[in-house]
């Protein structure tokens, strides 16, 4: 009896579908509806749900409206396209028979973080008259109607007969309308109206209010509140043209596979019902995207890819079924065999389905990329199984984890020969994310230097690849600089000897290795530090080879907010100077022991480098110096290196200095350097100092707070 209970158990779990978490839209405890009208995150009703005040939804009688926005009513929003749809009021001009006259309509969103938006919305002319949209006393776009005694019945189309319509040429922050109007043939008076209006939406639907489509952006200050849903996507720097000689700079969540949830936040994002469909056959789903003819992304191609597994329903099914009926026919003896059976046919599709994920999916990536540097590489790569992994982390036990970044989580583990390593377990196998991970084993593989992470090794014979370095214990350097909780703090000969390592590096990393390479994240998050608080640089995802007669890459602007180059945020071109410019940042961190993007520094301040420069200019860095570094260091040593982060920190790329010539003079700065020397007259040095500065050109900042880059 217990057998067969057993038995129609097993085939009961063979038979269970998969469930589909339910999406999240807002934070959690926040309410994510408002009279049928969805309210994802950042948006959020009440403040504690919303990114920040300007995103603040107010419920009332179950209408939704933007708060802080003279109470827009919201009709909806749309994360993909970034924009908001809300109603404004439909102003009407209505004309005395045999006069024209003359209004003006001016809408204004001052400071806010929203825009008219050029690419979902129209201007549309009503009635007898000629209207101009100006921006600051500035024609944008203008449209004339004829008028005819005729009537036009065709009301949802707009076809110049007292309608039309045109496209307005950029985003606007405030606009006004001059409209003037005209007599109808036969002398009958009649009314007319101007507006900007959502392209989606016929003005013959509406008569006192109209929706427009506002164009919501996001600060650096968000940064720290805004925690992509990963898994799927990634923040992406934008710059939004203001078509006045300006631009915009803001960041949204982008995305490179199809899902249900909010991409703004972290685990908001499901699986879509045909990929959930395909993984709960045991296969992988797969998206790629297709493109029209203009090069615009369109619709995604779903492939579901199948490898036979032992865990497949069918498979099971039948194995139990043969159970069953061995038992009914022949009795429990041959249950045995059928165990023995069972066993070998699991291990046979496992082997087979991890040689068809290593060679199909991760190999042929690897190998490609491989050989294309150096085809020596491939044999000297070290493969581990999954198995020997498996067992390093204790089947990746939660308890091993020693962080989580955008690329995947890093697990301590133990090899069979008591080595300790850190594995790193890809977050996904979407071939973006396989790039990075293929492409910072490529990178490894080429380095070998005693402050750069060692690559041991990577396993490619699961879905998601595995890569093992060596362990570094104590941690990143942004947790020793910022984390107050540590019982001693780095000094500063400790900081100088950071900097030193970090920089040689660099510099061999630009200059000595077969091909240059670029590392295009540096940060303090990337500086891990071993038992002898020596510095390892580490994650190459996102860097690149280049050959020798180039002089910079053309990307997509990749980078961390605070430490990106604004020379390469504005012309999409890295050069080396990119990674002098974000280890100036690195050394200003060092010795101001503040974070790059600040919450509670004002306006343009928010920037540490915007800070540093400002401090520079109005001679009173040493006032912004951490208190432990002006207590062991010298003013003249201080000055130097403050000097030597300005120029680092320069604007123009070409005048920074190489990181070569960085890493020699910190070295002389080191080794001249006296450890523990405290210095008593520490409040004259802070407040009377003259510092002879490198001209630098006009100090700024590529990432200031929303309101003060509108003011600008």
């Amino acid at each position: 009896m217990k057998l067969f209970q057993a038995y129609h158990f097993l085939i009961f779990l063979s038979l269970t579908a998969v469930s589909v978490a339910d999406p999240k839209y807002s934070k959690p405890a926040c309410n994510g509806t408002c009279g049928g009208v969805r309210i994802p995150y950042p948006f959020g009703i009440g403040a504690k749900c919303a990114v920040n005040k300007w995103y603040i939804v107010d419920c009332n009688s179950s209408t939704p409206h933007l708060s802080a926005l003279n109470h827009l009513e919201i009709m909806s929003v749309n994360l993909e396209d970034q924009v908001v749809i809300v109603n404004t009021p439909k102003i009407v001009d209505c004309q005395i028979p045999g006069q024209n006259s003359n209004q003006t309509m001016s809408i204004d969103l001052c400071r806010s973080p929203f825009l008219f938006s050029k690419s979902h919305n129209k201007f549309v002319v009503e009635g007898c008259g000629t209207a101009v949209m100006m921006d600051h006393g500035s024609a944008l776009t203008g449209c004339s109607t004829s008028c005819h005694n005729d009537t036009v019945n065709d009301k949802d189309n707009c076809l110049g007969v007292t309608c039309c319509e045109t496209i307005i040429p950029r985003h606007l922050k405030s606009y006004s309308i001059n409209l003037t109007g005209m007599e109808r043939q036969g002398g009958d008076g009649t009314c007319r109206s101007a507006l900007l209006v959502d392209k989606n939406s016929s003005v013959a639907n509406y008569t006192s209010f109209i929706p427009v489509s506002l164009l919501w952006t996001l600060s650096d200050l968000d940064n720290d509140h805004v925690n992509c849903c990963s898994s799927y996507g990634s923040k992406e720097i934008l710059k939004v043209d203001m078509g006045n000689g300006t631009t915009l700079d803001t960041w949204k969540c982008s995305y490179h596979r199809p899902f249900v949830g909010n991409s703004y936040l972290e685990g908001g994002c499901n699986a879509t019902e045909e990929c959930a469909r395909c993984e709960g056959d045991h296969g992988s789903c797969y998206y790629t995207r297709i493109y029209d003819v203009d090069g615009l992304a369109g619709e995604w191609n779903f492939t579901c890819f199948h490898i036979p597994s032992y865990n497949d329903g069918s498979f099971m099914a039948v194995f139990y079924s043969l159970v069953a009926g061995v038992i009914i026919t022949s009795g429990v003896g041959l249950i045995a065999i059928i165990y023995t059976s069972y066993r070998l046919i699991k291990r046979t599709i496992t082997k087979r389905r991890r040689k068809s994920i290593f060679k199909r999916i991760n190999g042929g990536l690897l190998l490609k990329q491989q050989e294309n540097i150096d085809p020596s590489l491939v044999d000297k790569t070290i493969l581990f199984t999954s198995r020997q992994l498996t067992k390093a982390t204790d089947n990746f036990n939660e308890n091993r984890i020693l962080g989580k970044g955008g690329q995947g989580t890093v697990y301590k583990g133990m090899l069979a020969d008591g080595r300790i390593v850190a594995i790193k377990k890809s977050k996904l196998i979407d071939e973006s994310q396989l790039e990075q991970f293929i492409n910072e084993v490529v990178i490894l593989s080429q380095v070998n230097h005693r402050n750069v992470v060692k690559l041991l090794g990577c396993c490619l014979e699961t879905e998601v690849p595995l890569l093992v370095s060596e362990f570094i214990p104590n941690g990143t350097l942004y947790d020793r600089i910022h984390d107050e909780s540590h019982e001693f703090p780095l000094s500063l000969n400790m900081r100088l000897q950071i900097a030193t390592e970090v920089a040689q590096a660099l510099a061999y990393l630009h200059s000595a290795t077969s091909f240059p390479i670029y590392h295009r994240d540096i940060k303090t998050t990337n500086i891990l530090l071993d038992d002898k608080y020596r510095a390892k640089i580490s994650d190459f995802g996102t860097s690149r080879f280049v050959s020798v007669d180039q002089t910079h890459l053309t990307t997509l602007v990749k980078g961390t907010l605070g430490y990106l180059d604004p020379e390469y945020f504005q012309s999409n071109q890295f050069t080396d100077k990119s990674d002098v410019y974000s280890f100036g940042v690195v050394m200003v961190e060092l010795l101001t022991g503040e974070v790059p993007i600040s919450l509670t520094r004002f306006g343009e301040n928010r920037s540490l480098v915007a800070h540093f420069m400002l401090a520079m200019e109005e001679g009173r860095v040493m006032s912004i110096f951490e208190s432990l570094v002006i207590k062991e260091g010298s003013r003249g040593e201080l000055l130097v290196l403050a000097n030597l982060a300005m120029r680092c920190l320069n604007p123009i790329g070409r005048n920074r200095p190489t990181m070569k010539e960085v890493a020699t003079e910190l070295e002389i700065i080191r080794t001249s350097h006296i450890p523990y020397k405290v210095h008593t007259n520490i409040e004259q040095v802070m407040h009377s100092e003259e510092i002879s500065m490198l001209s630098c050109g006009e100090s700024t900042s590529t990432f200031l707070s929303f309101d003060d880059r509108i003011t600008q």
